[in-house]
């Protein structure tokens, strides 16, 4: 396949009849990480939820490895290789680790065993916690179990919505460095992030949005250059 594994163009859509989007454009090259930033209220999870098809959309396209899934429900997303990370409600708090990884891999047939030791080799305070309900951690920790439920369905797209919120600056650099190892085993990343100048530094790509559209669009290297973007959106 050539271009982007992943290519959302032309985004237009909302809830009722007002438009959240208005010709949003995201792409996703295979193994890179892909950031969405952008002030309160610009679009940014509205922008996921439509790559992810919880959001109708009016106009334009979704293509996933060269395939238009623009009509797919996101089960069938998932199950086309799409794994989604929402900011809130991520996990079941009730069961224990293990169980929500067990969960995230309902869909498949063969022996998820290996997958969720791949998970612990990623996360290893999640192995020695794996007999524990995954309410009772910590917030970084659930995040880890959130992101290792999605890595249950092998997914070859990796969407994160906030998965820094509410965390501490320690374990948001290493949640960081986890998404980054991530994507070094070729799974495609696009994440929103409110810690915009920490996310730029590791993406390949960056989308600034505003009201729904792309204001910049540049490497995450290159927007923490622009000074545009600086004064704008990163605080001077």
């Amino acid at each position: 396949m050539s271009g982007p594994f992943l290519e959302a163009t032309g985004l237009r859509g909302g809830y009722g009849a007002a438009d959240i989007l208005h010709g949003c454009n995201l792409s996703v090259e295979k193994g890179r990480i892909a950031v969405i930033v952008g002030p309160n209220g610009a679009g940014k999870s509205t922008a996921m939820k439509a790559v992810f098809g919880m959001l109708p959309l009016r106009e334009g396209r979704v293509m996933l490895g060269g395939r238009d899934i623009t009509g797919l429900t996101p089960q069938a997303r998932v199950a086309a290789g799409m794994g989604f990370v929402p900011q809130v409600r991520n996990i079941f708090p009730t069961m224990t680790v293990e169980e929500n990884l067990e969960m995230g891999g309902f869909l498949r047939r063969d022996d998820i065993r290996p997958t969720i030791e791949q998970v612990y080799d990623l996360f290893p305070i999640l192995g020695d916690k794996r007999h524990q309900a995954a309410g009772e951690l910590s917030g970084g920790q659930r995040q880890q179990v959130a992101v290792g439920r999605a890595l249950m369905t092998r997914p070859q797209l990796l969407m994160l919505d906030e998965p820094t919120a509410g965390v501490s600056p320690i374990v948001m650099d290493e949640l960081f460095d986890r998404i980054i190892e991530v994507a070094r085993t070729g799974i495609s990343i696009l994440m929103v992030e409110q810690n915009a100048r920490q996310a730029l530094e590791i993406a390949d790509t960056g989308y600034v949005l505003v009201q729904g559209a792309n204001r910049f669009t540049d490497t995450g290297a290159a927007l923490l250059a622009d000074p545009h973007v600086r004064a704008s959106f990163l605080g001077g």
